[in-house]
């Protein structure tokens, strides 16, 4: 029998990869996301309805009996300081970043509780540890899963369940596209250019891949990692280092 991997936000970037990547492993991988994708069984969920997750988790459960490994990776940025957030802004980031791995999470841990196993990885960021300029809300929200995770980790540990949080830096994705096109579209600046400012402010001198980051969250739910629990994982091409 296929293990069962969940994936939240799994039909672009850094999600679509670590789909690829499960399935290359021979799991059976379920993609929760609003985007359609013709990549693992999708299911349409919007991941600020927790209702919607917690629906479609027990859907999954029914169908399966097992959940081996849940990634909650679904994610929305927003660039603003504190002053120029609105309240609704701040709601809507927290509904997706912070609600959605909250509803994901618990709806996957009685059936990891019967099982006595699960992993779960929670696709933080390296703002999980650090602070950035004009990131107030999304800054905020990555430190809540940081905290999720050691929570987690710490409250079921005697169920041989795992919780991690995995930190991407600055990957090449589709959101990181969008973010920089924001940008440019703002202050009129050439994408090429900020491209390679954003290349050289890490000490590696690129950006990295979503390939990269789904290896390292395939680790960290895989046995490899068993003694591997409430941590932070930095994936970030040494910036947090400096």
């Amino acid at each position: 029998m296929k293990k069962v991997a969940v994936v939240t936000g799994g039909s672009k970037g850094i999600g679509l990869a670590i789909v690829e990547k499960f399935i290359a492993n021979d799991y059976q991988v379920y993609n929760l996301d609003l985007v359609a994708s013709e990549i693992g069984i999708y299911k349409q969920c919007d991941m600020s309805d927790m209702a919607q997750v917690a629906h479609a988790i027990s859907d999954i459960i029914e169908k399966t009996g097992q959940i081996d490994a849940l990634i909650c990776n679904a994610g929305i940025h927003y660039s603003a300081n504190i002053e120029a957030t609105s309240e609704q802004d701040f709601d809507k980031v927290f509904a997706v970043n912070v609600k959605g791995a909250y509803a994901a999470i618990q709806s996957s841990l009685s059936i990891m509780k019967s099982q006595q196993s699960g992993a779960i990885v929670i696709i933080a960021s390296d703002q999980a540890m650090i602070g950035k300029t004009n990131s107030f809300a999304y800054n905020l929200s990555k430190h809540a899963l940081a905290s999720m995770a050691k929570t987690t980790a710490l409250d079921y540990a005697k169920y041989n369940i795992r919780a991690n949080a995995l930190c991407p830096g600055t990957i090449e994705t589709p959101l990181y596209h969008s973010a920089i096109d924001k940008y440019c579209a703002q202050s009129g600046s050439d994408k090429a250019i900020i491209h390679q400012e954003e290349e050289a402010l890490q000490p590696l001198g690129r950006l990295g891949q979503p390939e990269e980051v789904a290896n390292y969250a395939f680790f960290l739910a895989s046995e490899q990692a068993s003694f591997i629990t409430g941590s932070l994982q930095t994936i970030d091409g040494g910036y947090t280092a400096q």
